[in-house]
């Protein structure tokens, strides 16, 4: 049997998995980063991109998610990021417009932090298209 550590994982309006996980990878600046069970005590930043879960049952989830942080503290993870959605709660075609929309107003001048929030607006609609196309099994 395979082991297990302990997560809390939330996105701002809603709880996206309180249990127990095999392995969980998170996008980080610096890339992709595993936890496992037993994994030293760390904080990382969460940067948006495809969180890959890895539950008890030996099963695979995929969620798109935008900025937050991941702590690691005595085989507890507990991540809190903005926002996270699965595969199948994705509207492809509303993901699709808000990255052309962000394509469009990023190209207009703006202040260094409407750019900020307009390129975290890009990458998060990027991912959920990602997350939607390469992971819906429907």
């Amino acid at each position: 049997m395979a082991k297990l550590f302990k997560i809390e994982a939330y996105a701002a309006d809603h709880t996206f998995y309180q249990g127990n996980l095999i392995s969980i990878i998170v996008p980080t600046i610096d890339g992709e980063y595993q936890i496992l069970a037993n994994h030293a005590n760390l904080i990382l930043a969460i940067v948006p991109g495809i969180i890959t879960v890895k539950y008890e049952d030996e099963s695979l989830d995929f969620a798109a998610c935008s900025s937050g942080i991941l702590k690691v503290e005595n085989n507890e993870v507990l991540l809190l990021v903005d926002s996270i959605e699965r595969p199948e709660e994705i509207d492809l075609n509303r993901a699709k417009r808000a990255y052309e929309r962000a394509q469009e107003k990023i190209l207009r001048k703006q202040s260094k932090r409407e750019y900020i929030e307009t390129h975290s607006s890009l990458l998060r609609a990027l991912y959920r298209i990602k997350a939607k196309e390469k992971f819906e099994h429907n």
